[in-house]
């Protein structure tokens, strides 16, 4: 894990907790049981980094590869480039917005973070650019993969007190918008192929 660990204050609240701070602490006391925490902790660590998501893109593209499917050994690494890339982007977003990550000793950390900063959540913007070009390269239909992967993980950052809800919203938001260029650029490679192989029959 990176020496920029997240560090808790030790500073005694100050009355009530207010906005996303009682958000927090309210999900904490209505689920953060002891299964759910530690269900959270493993979707925190196979999320790591998108590490995740990249190892099942590459064995989905081992898979095509077998099959000499051309076509879908590209949606799988498109899949996989766009979740890192997600990543990526949200990991530059926070360096430049530079939000801390939740400190109210009211609020409990349940797993241990590479850096202090929090907006936007990397693991929501991997998770669901990889949901979105996952479910894309096997053929799903589009919202399932999403429905299933992506609420669960946003529900995890907050379980483990390591986001704010705006921070995996953010997330989530830009996870979209990545997938979605790769698909666009993905369509428009389909179209230029298309249009060049139409010039050439022409000829």
């Amino acid at each position: 894990m990176s020496s920029e660990s997240t560090e808790q204050t030790t500073t005694a609240p100050a009355g009530e907790p207010t906005g996303e701070v009682k958000v927090l602490v309210d999900i904490q006391s209505a689920i953060a049981t002891p299964p759910v925490t530690a269900a959270a902790r493993g979707l925190s660590h196979f999320g790591e980094h998108s590490l995740g998501w990249l190892a099942i893109s590459a064995a989905g593209w081992a898979l095509a590869t077998r099959r000499d499917d051309a076509a879908a050994q590209r949606r799988w690494i498109e899949a996989g480039v766009g979740a890192f890339g997600a990543h990526a982007a949200s990991v530059v977003i926070k360096r430049i917005v530079r939000r801390k990550r939740p400190h109210d000793p009211r609020i409990e950390v349940g797993v241990s973070t590479p850096s202090k900063l929090s907006f936007p959540s990397s693991h929501a913007t991997s998770t669901t650019a990889a949901a979105i070009l996952i479910g894309r390269a096997a053929g799903l239909p589009p919202s399932l993969l999403p429905a299933l992967l992506v609420p669960p993980m946003l529900t995890s950052r907050l379980v483990l007190g390591v986001h704010y809800p705006s921070d995996v919203a953010a997330g989530a938001a830009i996870g979209a918008l990545s997938a979605g260029a790769v698909i666009a650029g993905d369509r428009y490679i389909d179209s230029a192929m298309t249009t060049c192989v139409g010039r050439n029959r022409e000829k």
